[in-house]
């Protein structure tokens, strides 16, 4: 069957787009920032986080990490007490990365004499404070990933002191106490550069670059299990970033190649990983180029560099759709790096946030989409949570249309991973409602509520 999906990418095929220009909400830039030597950006990635009913956009710059009140998205306003100055700073500075972990903020950089810096972001709205800032683990990081169900944290692109760049692993069980676990390559796992990482379950999908996609199992750090790996592959090239859906089925994948598609790889058999689909921004431009994508329920959004927010309805992984786009660099494409770095579309509000190189912060409206895997279920209606945020357990009120029966509940974290789920409920026509309790195990964070393969519904979590 693959084999017969793969020629199928060979035969034109006319393309339809449903595109959108996405809509504007507002934007932020701080010209007083240092531009990079390299690029005349003074922006880098982007970042969310809520909590107590108010939603954060979180951006890297050459000088640190900025934080905005995008409560109103309308009305952008710029937290200067929360600002985290960063460890390395200034024009040489190009790749600043953070991911949160519940309450606490985890920041690296990849120039200069960095380190890791560890935030209590728990004091938002009015500042931040700093609990951790060591070179002693990590010094320069291009990319960090937090598989936020076993609480580990992976460094990509580390460069220790001998210079030779690896993957770290580390325990964030104790958020404000780092562990090392391990560090590779090694006798155990020769790896390749690790550019990126996308880790569900400690299965880590690894983009190395030249060398393509590895997947392996650090179930046991010190004993990893190389699962799978795709080194070849249509329209190869530099194989930057992705990120898996919720089925674990298919992973989206990146190559930073100036002129090379987006790709949908089939990963349900690891021994045997194959891109089935291949699709772009539909731009032009010979030097279109994609850079870091994120996939929530049905959607992948992607930060374009020249193209800006581009957004790809995918609930058919056969059959991308571009349904959204907004060009945030109005410079003629190049053969260089400019314009969108990051994208973040995981807010409760459902706003969509951009890091533009040279323009700052961009925060758009919801994206909607018209295909049946977004929409409500027929025989559901009226589907609402509460309290948000929830502490021990969620209750959710919904109308059910059709005869007594069963459904099914299904809680997920922003990345798509399944952190708990209950079959069998019994409902009835009519008013229902359920209460689901939380597992302590869970951290503070958002995560998505899915209802017999319904819409994901927005759930803080606040511990």
């Amino acid at each position: 069957m693959k084999y017969t999906l793969l020629l199928l990418l060979c035969l034109p095929f006319p393309a339809f787009s449903q595109a959108q220009e996405a809509k504007l909400l507002s934007t932020w830039f701080d010209n007083s920032l240092i531009p990079t030597f390299s690029y005349s950006g003074r922006y880098n990635d982007v970042w969310g986080y809520a909590r107590d009913g108010r939603e954060y956009a979180l951006i890297g710059s050459t000088a640190g990490v900025h934080f905005l009140d995008v409560t109103d998205p309308g009305s952008l306003v710029e937290l200067e007490a929360a600002f985290v100055p960063g460890v390395a700073q200034g024009g040489q500075l190009i790749h600043r990365d953070f991911k949160n972990f519940g309450n606490y903020l985890y920041i690296v950089a990849d120039e200069g004499q960095s380190a890791l810096q560890i935030v209590d972001l728990s004091y938002l709205p009015d500042s931040t404070r700093v609990v951790y800032s060591s070179d002693a683990l990590l010094n320069r990081v291009h990319n960090i990933f937090i598989d936020t169900a076993t609480a580990r944290l992976y460094a990509c692109g580390v460069t220790n002191a001998t210079g030779s760049p690896s993957l770290s692993i580390l325990s964030i069980a104790d958020p404000e106490q780092p562990q090392l676990l391990a560090s590779f390559p090694t006798g155990s796992l020769s790896l390749p550069y690790v550019h990126d990482a996308y880790v569900r379950n400690d299965t880590a999908y690894l983009n190395c670059t030249s060398f393509g996609l590895w997947v392996v199992d650090f179930a046991d750090p010190n004993n990893p299990q190389v699962l799978g790996t795709m080194t070849d592959y249509v329209q190869k090239g530099y194989n930057h970033s992705g990120w898996l859906d919720q089925t674990g089925h298919y992973y989206y994948l990146a190559d930073e190649t100036h002129g090379k598609d987006l790709k949908t790889v089939d990963v349900s058999d690891l021994t045997d990983i194959q891109v089935i689909n291949t699709f772009n921004a539909e731009s032009p431009e010979a030097q279109s180029i994609p850079h870091n994508l994120l996939w929530r329920d049905g959607i992948l959004y992607v930060s374009y560099y020249y193209d800006g927010l581009q957004v790809f309805d995918v609930s058919d992984p056969l059959h991308p759709v571009r349904i959204a786009y907004y060009d945030t660099f109005a410079e003629p494409n190049g053969g260089s790096y400019q314009g969108a770095w990051g994208v973040y579309p995981f807010l409760p509000s459902g706003i969509v946030l951009i890091s533009d190189m040279q323009n700052g912060l961009f925060v758009f409206d919801q994206v909607q989409t018209t295909t049946s895997s977004s929409e409500p279920l027929a025989n559901l209606s009226g589907l609402r949570v509460f309290p948000q945020p929830a502490a021990d357990r969620l209750n959710v009120d919904f109308s059910w249309e059709k005869q007594d029966g069963e459904c099914r509940m299904v809680l997920f974290q922003a990345s798509g991973a399944e952190v708990l789920r209950k079959e069998g409920i019994p409902v009835k026509r009519g008013q229902n409602q359920v209460a689901l309790d939380l597992p302590e195990t869970l951290s503070a964070g958002v995560y998505f509520l899915q209802m017999d393969g319904g819409v994901g519904i927005p759930v803080v979590i606040c511990r």
